[in-house]
């Protein structure tokens, strides 16, 4: 059975003691509570090791925003996959359309890093979508497709497995636009079906795919109503507590 998931990506926001303010306070707001789906929250890198050690990990799990593409060496600057798992980090978020367009990582480059992620025991958020022109030329399909071909399709099944799709149309992330309830199902259905043409009707229904793309508390029930649909990758509205909270009570 598929996992509810509702994930968090904080991007470049909160300094190291904001972070633990605003992760302590989840914490605190989802104690004694039976939630219908995981929670995951997605920090800046030097929050990880004491964002995991502060909060209920069992309740709320912890995911860097990314990892780099080398195992080891030489990288000024880069964390590799190895250097996340040991903060307690569960999860890490590749292939966001920020790093996608801001960074220039390629198809090749994100293959190397699911790779590393994999093998060092993370579970991946692995983000594909579209951009407004490729929306207005109704190229979407392709392009998610492209994406996930790219990147995640050379998996084994057992690894596939530990992949969480979350599908980001690019128009929009952080603009205020959401796509409707209906347009969000028709390409979440159509992503589940590609992923059983690959993988088989077990794996497709056996992956959680998570909508993305200014997902806020007043939308999200009837987002998450959606067959198709198991849960949001959100940015804005993971920074504040009760903005978080009212997402996670729409499952």
């Amino acid at each position: 059975m598929r996992k509810n998931i509702v994930a968090g990506n904080w991007k470049m926001n909160k300094t190291l003691q904001e972070g633990l303010d605003l992760a302590k306070g989840l914490d605190a707001a989802l104690k004694g509570k039976s939630l219908n789906c995981d929670v995951v929250i997605g920090t800046p890198f030097i929050h990880l090791a004491s964002v995991a050690a502060a909060i209920d990990t069992k309740k709320i799990a912890v995911s860097a925003q990314n990892c780099a593409d080398k195992a080891s060496g030489a990288y000024t600057g880069e964390v590799s996959a190895a250097m996340v798992k040991s903060t307690g980090a569960e999860y890490v978020i590749l292939g966001h359309s920020e790093r996608r367009e801001y960074y220039h990582e390629t198809p090749e480059i994100l293959k190397e890093k699911v790779l590393l992620a994999l093998a060092n025991g993370l579970k991946v958020i692995f983000c594909i979508g579209e951009s407004l022109a490729e929306r207005e030329a109704n190229k979407q399909n392709a392009v998610c497709k492209a994406e996930l071909e790219g990147s995640v399709f050379n998996l084994s099944a057992e690894d596939f497995a530990k992949i969480t799709i979350a599908y980001e149309p690019i128009w929009a992330i952080g603009t205020g636009k959401t796509a409707t309830s209906d347009q969000a199902e028709e390409i979440h259905a159509y992503i589940r079906s590609v992923i059983a043409d690959k993988y088989g009707k077990e794996v497709a229904e056996n992956t959680s795919i998570l909508y993305g793309g200014s997902c806020k508390g007043s939308n999200a029930p009837e987002l998450f109503s959606k067959p198709n649909i198991d849960g949001g990758l959100i940015g804005g509205a993971s920074l504040n507590v009760e903005d978080f909270c009212a997402i996670i009570k729409a499952f």
